[in-house]
C-alpha cells in the first residue's frame, strides 16, 4: 500500500522523523497542518502530480473540512491522521489493516479497535480455558482468567435498598462474584435478608463471609453458591453440610499459624467430604508481613498447582496511601505469578474506589500478557489513567512574551450567580455537572455541553463570568472522571 501524509511548514521535521521511510511526504502551503484545506492539498499534490499513484492519504487529524470532492478528483481515499505527529509511527502501520475515516482522528479510532481487539481475544481465551472448579457457570482456577470478588462489608446490617445498590454498583463495574459480609452480631435472619437482596438483583454467584456456623446453616440452606472462610473452629461443625450440599469452600489457616496450618485445614475440609476447596494462604499488609505472605503464597502454588488460590487485594491497597490503580494492577500481577484464582476487594475506603473496575481490567491485561509471554503492556488495555505513554510536544517560550497576572476585580454577572456540583454516577459511568441558577437549572455530562447551554440560555453576560464557569466546570468534569469530590472554588 502506498501512503502519502500531508502536513505544514512547522511540524515538517516531526512528520519526516515519525514516518521514517513508511510513507511518502507533501507540505501544503501552510504553516500550521490543522489548516489544510481541500484546495490547499490538492494544489500541493499537483506540484508533482505525475507520480501520483497513492492509495490513501492522511491529513492531520484536527483538520475540519470536507475532502470528499478532493478524493474523488486524485482517485484514493483521504482519511483523518493522528492529532499528532508522533503518533504517525504507530498508526501507519495498520494502513492495510482497518478503514479510517474521515470523521474521527486516526488515534482515537486505534485506540477503540486495539482496546475491541483486546477484549474480543481476552473473551476467546477465557471461552477456551480448563478450570479447575466452576461456580455456577463461572470459571475458577486452571488457566481461566482471575476473577474479582467484590465484598459488600456489614451486608447484613445494611438497609435492603442500600444493599441493593451496592451490589448493582459492584456488578456494573465488574465484579464476578458478590460477598456478603456478615457483621459479629448478624443473625440467621440478617442472612436470609441479605442473600434475598442479593438474589433480586444480580445472577452473579453469591458468597457468605463469616466463621459463624450458625450462618453458615442459614446460607448454604438457601442455595448460597460458595462459603468463605473455613478454619480448625468450624470445620468440625458445619464440614459435612458443606460436603453434602456440593459447594465450594475457601480455607484459611487459623489466626496467627502459616501454610502448615492451612494445609492441616484443606485436609480437615477433605476428611469431612468437601471436594471442591480454595486455599487462601492469606495476604498480609505491608508493613505486617506482606513479603513473607507472598512466598507463603508461592510456596502454596509450587506444591499444589491444581487447587484454586484466594488473593485478598483489599487487604493491601484498603492499608496503603497511594492510589489503587498502580497498586492493584501491581498485586493482580504478583497474583497471576501466585496461582490466584480470586482477587477479594471491599472497596471499602474512599482511596480504594474503583478497585472493583481496576482489578477487573487488570485481570483482562494478565490473561493477555500470559497468552503473549510478555509484559502486561501494549494490550490494547490498560490502567492509565493519569499518566500517558506518549507525551506531546511541549511549547517554547518566545523571546517576548506578557507575564501573566490577576489583579480583575470581580464584579457580579448581571445575569446572575450559578452554583456548580456534580453528581456522582453508581455504576462507574460517569455521572453529571450540575450547574444551578436561580431560574433554571442545568446538567451536562461535559464542560462544554453545561457552558453551551448556559450561554445559549442567556444566562452568562461577562467574560470574567463566562471564565471563571469554564475553569470550574471542567475542575468538575475532571473529578467526575477520576471519581474525585468536587467543592466549587476549592483548588482539585
Amino acid at each position: 500500500m502506498k501512503i502519502l501524509v500531508a502536513t505544514g511548514h512547522l511540524s515538517e521535521m516531526a512528520v519526516r522523523k515519525s514516518v521514517g521511510n513508511n510513507a511518502d511526504i507533501t507540505i501544503a502551503d501552510t504553516k500550521i497542518a490543522a489548516f489544510i484545506t481541500p484546495g490547499k492539498l490538492l494544489a500541493a499534490i499537483q506540484k508533482d502530480i505525475s507520480r501520483f499513484d497513492y492509495d490513501i492519504i492522511f491529513i492531520p487529524g484536527l483538520c475540519s473540512g470536507d475532502f470528499s470532492k478532493a478524493a474523488a478528483q486524485l482517485g484514493c481515499r483521504i482519511r483523518l491522521g493522528p492529532k499528532h505527529a508522533y503518533d504517525l509511527n504507530y498508526v501507519l502501520p495498520f494502513a492495510d489493516k482497518i478503514e479510517f475515516s474521515d470523521k474521527v482522528p486516526a488515534c482515537e479510532l486505534l485506540i477503540d479497535v486495539r482496546r475491541e481487539m483486546a477484549l474480543k481475544k481476552a473473551r476467546e481465551l477465557e471461552d477456551g480455558s480448563e478450570p479447575s472448579l466452576m461456580l455456577g457457570s463461572l470459571k475458577l482456577g486452571g488457566n481461566s482468567r482471575m476473577k474479582v470478588m467484590a465484598e459488600v462489608v456489614d451486608a447484613t446490617g445494611m438497609e435492603s435498598n442500600a444493599l441493593a445498590r451496592r451490589i448493582r454498583s459492584f456488578v456494573a463495574k465488574g465484579a464476578d462474584i458478590i460477598d456478603l459480609g456478615a457483621s459479629l452480631h448478624a443473625t440467621p435472619g440478617d442472612v436470609e435478608r441479605a442473600i434475598n437482596v442479593a438474589r433480586s438483583v444480580t445472577e452473579v454467584p453469591v458468597s457468605i463471609d463469616t466463621l459463624d456456623p450458625d450462618l453458615f446453616t442459614q446460607a448454604l440452606g438457601m442455595g448460597i453458591d460458595l462459603i468463605l472462610s473455613l478454619d480448625s473452629s468450624n470445620i468440625g461443625v458445619v464440614g459435612s453440610l458443606v460436603a453434602k450440599a456440593g459447594v465450594p469452600a475457601v480455607v484459611i489457616p487459623d489466626p496467627d499459624e502459616g501454610l502448615e496450618s492451612l494445609l492441616r485445614n484443606i485436609n480437615a475440609a477433605r476428611s469431612e467430604g468437601i471436594e471442591e476447596i480454595i486455599a487462601d494462604p492469606v495476604l498480609d499488609p505491608i508493613g505486617h508481613g506482606f513479603t513473607d505472605s507472598i512466598v507463603r503464597y508461592s510456596e502454596f502454588h509450587r506444591r499444589f498447582p491444581d487447587i484454586p488460590v484466594f488473593f485478598g487485594v483489599g487487604n493491601v491497597t484498603e492499608l496503603l496511601d497511594a492510589d489503587s490503580a498502580g497498586s492493584n494492577a501491581t498485586l493482580c500481577g504478583i497474583g497471576a505469578d501466585v496461582g490466584a484464582s480470586i482477587l477479594f476487594t471491599p472497596e471499602f475506603s474512599n482511596k480504594a474506589q474503583g478497585s472493583v473496575s481496576e482489578l477487573s481490567k487488570a485481570s483482562l491485561m494478565m490473561l493477555l500478557a500470559r497468552e503473549r509471554a510478555s509484559s502486561p503492556k501494549d494490550l490494547g488495555i490498560d490502567l492509565m489513567e493519569i499518566k500517558e505513554k506518549r507525551r506531546r510536544n511541549d511549547a517554547v517560550l518566545p523571546e517576548v512574551f506578557v507575564r501573566a497576572k490577576s489583579h480583575r476585580m470581580w464584579k457580579l454577572d448581571p445575569a446572575g450567580s450559578i452554583r456548580i456540583g456534580i453528581i456522582p454516577h453508581e455504576d462507574c459511568k460517569g455521572g453529571l455537572i450540575l450547574a444551578e441558577h436561580e431560574k433554571v437549572s442545568v446538567a451536562g455530562k461535559s464542560a462544554g455541553e453545561v457552558m453551551d447551554t448556559l450561554i445559549d440560555m442567556g444566562l452568562v453576560s461577562r467574560l470574567e463570568h463566562a471564565g471563571y464557569l469554564g475553569r470550574e466546570l471542567k475542575q468538575a468534569e475532571i473529578a467526575l472522571k477520576f471519581n474525585r469530590s468536587y467543592s466549587q472554588d476549592d483548588e482539585f
